[in-house]
């Protein structure tokens, strides 16, 4: 099979002739900068640059030597933008190697050491502190209340660092000719490559509010000021429209996959009940969902961290292909639970190796002990995407992630 082929028949729940592999394809699927230069210098790997896309988690784009050394199967269409020299600068990361930023961002150095990143108008709206592994939100626009008129939604959105410090392609969105462009690189990189296409909407809901209100005032939002929730929600949802009728109609005869973002659960389990989704969410992913499949050949990927077995039936039923990153460390979302009650209605991109403790504190042998104990419960009749839950942060040794790529060469050599 190619790479596609293993990637849509995984999707199809149908066992394809190898476990296909994801590292970046998503910002949630990807790895540190600081944890990929430590990895091309285990392996010895000389030359090329390595860029953080992802300036807001410092996330790199793997090179394609890397992606082939490992065999991964899908890529984001991201990566056809900010392909010149020109389009990057150097920097020091805090581990003293070198890495470089798009060209458009130049944060402030702070007193403290760190970094401070400022809106165009001056609004302080994202901090680094020294010696942190990613930029944190620092401005949060209607902190204080719900504004009357909410025609300033775009405005105060284009302030938030998720959508001011947005990863390519959309550091592009406002170019004259964005649309045809994301076309045409689209195209050339399906021609180039044989692996899985992902775009990266996003076209959040739930975390629209926490980044507008702050996580504590939005989540009693849900329950004290329902009113106000739905209004944001229709208001988020005709921006979201517009942006993935255009998606589609770009890209939707040649991309692969759609991949949306929410993330709806914490630790212990989902950040509201059920009923509360049901109430206020479903509807709006329904929705979203419907158009991709009706106007698209597009499969649909939501990412949701945390605990959220419970929403699993109702993000099955709104029309959600894939879920990631199965955060399998969290209440009720152990691997062969999740397997039992829904792979057959849902495909797993992600679960594939635990990052909070496996794959940092681990050794090689534990590591692979613990990749193929999961490949054992996940593959079994496709509906499976290897992916290490989130993505693979700085701690983790690069011992650890070459074993862990070479436990899936063995479980796909074993099953050959």
């Amino acid at each position: 099979m190619t790479s596609r082929e293993r990637i849509l028949s995984a999707i199809a729940h149908q066992e394809p002739d190898k476990v296909p592999i994801d590292l970046g394809a998503t910002p949630s699927s990807g790895i540190s900068a600081i944890a990929y230069n430590s990895l091309k210098q285990h392996l010895g790997m000389d030359g090329g640059q390595t860029r953080i896309y992802d300036v807001v988690q410092q996330l790199a784009q793997p090179e394609d030597s890397i992606l082939d050394r490992f065999g991964i199967d899908a890529v984001d269409l991201g990566r056809t933008f900010n392909t010149s020299d020109d389009d990057w600068h150097e920097v020091n990361l805090f581990d003293g190697s070198k890495a470089q930023y798009p060209a458009w961002f130049k944060p402030d150095p702070a007193p403290d050491g760190g970094w401070r990143s400022h809106a165009p108008d001056g609004t302080e709206i994202a901090i680094q502190l020294k010696g942190m592994n990613y930029f944190d939100q620092s401005y949060f626009p209607w902190l204080d209340d719900y504004p009357v008129d909410l025609s300033s939604l775009p405005d105060e959105m284009a302030k938030v660092l998720w959508a001011a410090l947005a990863h390519s392609p959309w550091d592009h969105a406002g170019d004259d000719g964005f649309w045809d462009t994301l076309r045409a690189n689209t195209i050339a990189l399906r021609e180039q490559s044989d692996r899985a296409i992902m775009v990266v909407v996003g076209c959040n809901l739930f975390e629209w509010g926490t980044f507008l209100r702050r996580i504590d005032n939005f989540l009693m939002d849900l329950l004290a000021e329902p009113e106000e929730v739905e209004k944001l929600l229709e208001a988020l949802m005709q921006i979201h429209m517009a942006t993935l009728e255009k998606v589609c109609r770009a890209v939707g005869d040649i991309a692969d996959i759609c991949r949306f973002g929410d993330d709806l659960g914490m630790d212990t389990g989902p950040f509201m009940s059920p009923a509360t989704y049901r109430s206020l969410f479903k509807r709006h992913h329904t929705r979203l969902c419907d158009y991709v499949h009706k106007h698209s050949s597009m499969h649909t990927f939501l990412h949701s961290c945390g605990s959220i077995h419970a929403l699993m039936p109702d993000l099955i039923e709104a029309g959600f292909d894939i879920i990631n990153p199965v955060q399998t460390a969290c209440r009720n979302m152990e691997p062969d639970r999740l397997k039992k009650d829904f792979g057959n209605d849902i495909t797993f991109w992600g679960g594939g190796a635990d990052t909070r403790v496996a794959i940092n504190h681990g050794t090689p042998a534990t590591v692979r002990e613990h990749v193929l104990e999961r490949l054992d419960i996940f593959s079994p009749g496709g509906g499976f995407v290897f992916n290490t839950v989130h993505n693979i942060l700085p701690d983790v040794p690069p011992e650890n992630i070459v074993a862990m790529y070479d436990a899936i060469a063995e479980f796909n050599t074993a099953g050959s």
